[in-house]
């Protein structure tokens, strides 16, 4: 009984760390109880010893994933039911292997072990197909953001490392103490945690206060349709979608507004790339541009091609069940005066929303089970490089659309690129109003940290508004209300350290990971043979 209550206090510890509802702080030691069911289960004489550690970490961890993402639920139940059981048994797994390991080796290699392989199960989740890192730990400080100003040389891993490293000293601490009774080793480990904590934040300190100055200013005006995505949306057509707009507008925009950001996919009737120039998209844009010639508009489309050649067919090529082929985008359309319409395809897609996961080899067994939010269900088309969009003041913008903000290393790619604004284009209504969108715009502050960029969102409903390169907020909407929201944007232009090397964390602890788990398979080897 007291492991399973040293689970569930490690799993509700990680949960009440979470943002936007929670205390970051208790994130330091949200492990160190799941720490010692693991500890205390090796002093079992037991052969499922294994097995028990694997399920109450499970449990802890299922804990985890149900209250910081069951909003999941309001836009589908399978998707929620999945996200949370999957990731949970993920986490567990690797928690099972650092078990495995530290029976074979002393705490300090177990410990470099431990934090090797998570730091390398959260580098999973931003490139396979189901990726997920919406709990990858340095995301915990989305709304501390005055703590994790060196962001911008370590990105999210950073944070990661930090929290793991924390917890396992004070792990250690308690461990030393309760083998050795001695009160002297809870204070100096009641030092190190104040050390271990406090610099950090201490060093953020003084980044945030040296922080360069901006090199220009940029008008922008966004705008919060406050469509509802089931009851509305897709019932709303694109001529429809382009009054609302205009009337949220109209004593908003003036002849200073340099750029208009609308939300993902505000154009949803499905518009052939080939036949843009007569989509009500290009309409719309044309007689805002004939009215105000300094303006640019990006917003977000849609979209989709015919593929007549089958030469062209590729693995996210959809077949129509009236036996035609079509690429099908959720992409980003640019318009300024002067200048053909461009565009820009999502590339980070939601797992069995936009893609399907492991298509060869699963959709042979299930069959096509992607999930329909009440669009076209349909595998996304993406693109490989990182598009900018230059505005008639040769600003640089950034089209994110919508889950591509949850990627920091990906989004250093529109930065490197040229972008100094980061263009957030997204629709958090899925969710209702939960903590989804609330999360969904705190991450943003994140991507504003690592790459010192200031950032303007566009939500259709959510939260829509203005970030600085510090994460600090300049203005923003609140949720379900129709809105449109002005800012003078800072313009910034200098190059991170994040920007330039990406996540080197963990791909430096890998080579850690593997050292270690060569070490103690070997060395169980030989304990074997002299037994």
């Amino acid at each position: 009984m007291k492991k399973i209550l040293l689970a569930l206090f490690s799993g509700l510890l990680l949960a009440l760390s979470w943002p936007t509802y929670g205390f970051a702080g208790f994130i330091f030691f949200a492990f160190v109880p799941l720490f010692l069911v693991e500890y205390f289960s090796k002093l079992e004489i037991n052969k499922r010893r294994g097995i028990k550690v694997f399920g109450l970490a499970y449990l802890s961890f299922f804990l985890w994933n149900l209250i910081t993402t069951h909003w999941l639920y309001y836009s589908d139940a399978f998707g929620m039911a999945f996200a949370v059981l999957v990731n949970s048994l993920l986490m567990a797994f690797v928690f099972w292997v650092y078990h495995q390991i530290s029976k074979r080796v002393q705490f300090t290699a177990s410990a470099s072990f431990f934090v090797a392989i998570w730091l390398a199960f959260e580098e999973l989740h931003l490139h396979w197909d189901f990726s997920w890192p919406w709990l990858n730990l340095g995301n915990v400080f989305a709304n501390h953001t005055s703590w994790i100003q060196w962001y911008e040389y370590t990105g999210t891993f950073g944070g990661s490392l930090w929290v793991l490293l924390v917890n396992l000293m004070l792990f250690k601490g308690i461990i030393l103490y309760l083998q050795h009774k001695d009160k002297s080793i809870l204070a100096r480990t009641g030092v190190r945690f104040i050390v271990l904590v406090g610099l950090p934040i201490l060093l953020s300190i003084f980044i945030q206060n040296r922080l360069g100055e901006a090199s220009g200013e940029i008008e922008i005006l966004a705008v919060q349709p406050n469509i509802d995505p089931y009851s509305e949306k897709y019932h709303t057509n694109d001529a429809q979608i382009a009054e609302i707009i205009n009337t949220l507008i109209e004593d908003e925009l003036t002849s200073s507004t340099e750029v208009l950001l609308l939300p993902e996919t505000v154009f949803a009737n499905g518009t052939r790339l080939e036949q843009y120039n007569i989509s009500h998209a290009h309409q719309f844009s044309n007689q805002l541009l004939a009215q105000f010639p300094k303006l640019s508009i990006l917003g977000g489309i849609s979209a989709y091609d015919l593929v007549n050649d089958e030469a062209k067919i590729h693995s996210q090529t959809n077949l129509h069940p009236n036996g035609f082929w079509y690429n099908d985008y959720n992409a980003s359309f640019f318009e300024k005066l002067g200048s053909e319409p461009a565009f820009y395809l999502k590339s980070k897609l939601v797992v069995g929303v936009e893609n399907f996961p492991f298509k060869s080899v699963l959709e042979p067994i299930l069959g096509n089970v992607m999930l329909d939010l009440g669009g076209t269900v349909a595998m996304k088309t993406t693109q490989e490089e990182r598009s900018v969009f230059t505005t008639q003041s040769d600003v640089k913008l950034a089209p994110i659309i919508c889950y591509e903000s949850v990627y920091g290393e990906f989004v250093t790619g529109y930065v490197k690129n040229g972008a100094s604004i980061l263009s957030i284009m997204t629709n958090d209504a899925w969710w209702d109003e939960t903590q989804g969108h609330q999360q969904h715009w705190a991450y943003a502050k994140l991507r504003a940290i690592e790459t010192r960029r200031a950032v303007a969102r566009s939500a259709n409903t959510g939260i829509s508004g203005f970030i600085d390169q510090d994460g600090r907020v300049i203005s923003k909407t609140n949720y379900d209300e129709p809105a449109s929201i002005q800012a003078v944007v800072p313009i910034y232009n200098q190059t991170t350290f994040y920007v330039t090397h990406g996540d080197y964390i963990p791909r430096i602890t890998k080579f850690l990971l593997i050292f270690i788990f060569l070490f103690a398979v070997i060395k169980h080897k030989r304990e074997g043979i002299k037994r």
